[in-house]
């Protein structure tokens, strides 16, 4: 597990679209296609990889976006994505590479990452449902259960409000699901992890 360099983008853009594209390619292409339009702008806070000799396995991203709170707006961090070669997944890289983005984020001295994820997945790894600060996803689109945070210790509770994604999440429909994915994870979610 290291800090992701210039000569790693090759690897991280193959584990990213052989991730997201396990099941659709269209949808790897597009976030891959994402990432490498953040990373061009400038919004990274922190790219990680796991590497096995000069072979990316996994990778995460970290990077800027807002929280538009009552008296200002808060910067603030988004982990996404993340992203394990398929060969390799269930080995623990997806949570170490987790952790080394909490820890990431944290040294920023942002108050706080959020992400759109599996609360199965990312509850058991440190996140929280962001809705029980106040917390507000980028879209309604994004089911309740699957926005989640982390926070540190900048944060404060007058940081409540509504999250900011960049311009770039947007042009790439890149924040929230559209049905028929948004119905299913409703659904499920309403089910499997009910509103407090």
């Amino acid at each position: 597990m290291r800090p992701g360099t210039p000569a790693d983008a090759r690897g991280i853009d193959e584990v990213i679209r052989a991730a997201f594209g396990a099941d659709d390619a269209a949808h790897g292409d597009q976030v891959g296609d994402l990432w490498t339009e953040v990373r061009g702008l400038g919004l990274v806070l922190a790219e990680l990889v796991a590497v096995e000799g000069d072979v990316v396995l996994g990778h995460v991203g970290v990077s800027h976006c807002w929280l538009d709170a009552r008296p200002e707006l808060v910067d603030v961090a988004m982990l996404s994505p993340l992203s394990t070669r398929p060969v390799r997944q269930r080995e623990g890289t997806g949570t170490a590479l987790v952790a080394a983005a909490i820890g990431a984020a944290r040294s920023t001295g942002r108050p706080a990452l959020f992400l759109e994820g599996s609360p199965a997945f990312y509850g058991s790894r440190g996140f929280a449902r962001a809705s029980t600060l106040g917390l507000l996803p980028a879209s309604r689109r994004t089911p309740e259960a699957a926005f989640q945070v982390v926070t540190f210790d900048s944060y404060e509770d007058w940081m409540t409000g509504q999250l900011v994604y960049p311009d770039v999440w947007w042009r790439h429909d890149s924040a929230g699901l559209r049905d028929p994915d948004l119905a299913f994870l409703e659904e499920l979610f309403a089910r499997d992890f009910p509103t407090p």
